[in-house]
């Protein structure tokens, strides 16, 4: 078991919930004309950034949904802000941040080798879940679930330098195979190009009105079997990352779990809003006598090897201590 687990301190904004993809386990997309829809606004985000800081968070996850553009009317929406392509108008988002003390971290779904180019100089470090190598039906109405198209954005990433958070789901019709293949094909990844600092070995948990809202979570076995096969498979280098708002953590500690991913003390879990993060505090009796031990979104090693742009240097520099975690 590891002596050591990771957190990161974030704050959690949903900057638009349009999205092309239907999967059947997701109740955060909505279709433009559903009263929730949202492209949210500068002037909205600004104070949830200040809230952050305030809380002591050191990253903004930036979350969309995927290739919105594809909507007209949201390409209306995003024209009527003033930009062209949502990849613009996050490269703004991050700027703002940036000058409020912030690392942002970009979760915008699958996206091509440009516009990572384009995004890489302003974020700490990108991510995108694999989910899984298998065709399900769960992503039959989901063009951007293509697990080669995933892989191919993974890709680009590691061509990019840029370090990486993906992961699988587990529980939403794959089968072990599945789960190995996922597995193996992000430790391939990795050992071509170095850049997955995490794996996010993640439990499905059935929604209301949706297609799967009677498909039962994976059991506790089934995780505690996931994580080993991932500390098997993927090299040591790479954390696995398991939710402390969806799975009691301890047990798969002990299995090789070492880190538990960003927790908001000022924002919800968009995509799990009913599952409330725990404070620090409660990890730290989550954890029982494992040392928690704060990060950056950018993991030390990265830090280290300088895989960072000049914009976000001095920030790093400011939040990092020695070793590369949060300076206390």
């Amino acid at each position: 078991m590891t002596e050591t687990v990771t957190f990161c301190r974030n704050i959690f904004i949903p900057v638009t919930n349009i999205c092309r993809n239907k999967c059947g386990y997701c109740t955060f997309r909505r279709d433009p004309d559903d009263p929730e829809a949202q492209l949210m606004k500068i002037e909205d985000i600004l104070p949830v950034l200040e809230d952050g800081k305030k809380a002591g968070c050191t990253e903004v996850l930036f979350t969309f949904g995927e290739y919105a553009e594809e909507i007209p009317l949201y390409k209306e929406w995003l024209e009527d802000l003033g930009y062209s392509s949502t990849v613009d108008y996050i490269c703004e988002l991050c700027r703002i941040a940036i000058d409020k003390g912030l690392l942002p971290h970009t979760n915008a779904g699958i996206l091509n080798y440009t516009e990572l180019e384009k995004l890489k100089p302003f974020n700490a470090s990108m991510g995108l879940m694999l989910e899984t190598t298998a065709e399900l039906v769960a992503h039959v109405d989901s063009p951007g679930k293509t697990p080669s198209r995933r892989i191919k954005t993974i890709r680009y990433a590691g061509e990019l330098q840029i370090p990486f958070t993906t992961g699988i789901l587990i529980g939403i019709g794959e089968t072990l195979d599945d789960r190995i293949n996922s597995l193996l094909a992000i430790a391939e990844l990795h050992e071509e190009y170095g850049h997955i600092q995490e794996v996010i070995i993640q439990n499905f948990t059935p929604k209301e009105n949706t297609s799967m809202a009677d498909v039962p979570s994976p059991t506790e076995e089934e995780m505690i079997q996931a994580i080993l096969i991932a500390r098997e498979i993927l090299p040591d280098d790479v954390a696995i990352q398991v939710a402390p708002n969806l799975i009691d953590p301890y047990v798969l500690i002990q299995c090789g779990a070492n880190d538990l991913g960003g927790i908001s003390p000022t924002t919800i879990d968009w995509i799990n809003p009913e599952s409330e993060w725990p404070s620090v505090e409660e990890l730290k009796m989550m954890v029982h006598e494992v040392t928690l031990k704060e990060r950056l979104p950018i993991y030390p090693q990265y830090i280290k090897k300088k895989w960072y742009d000049e914009k976000i240097s001095d920030l790093i520099n400011n939040l990092a201590d020695d070793e590369g975690y949060r300076k206390t």
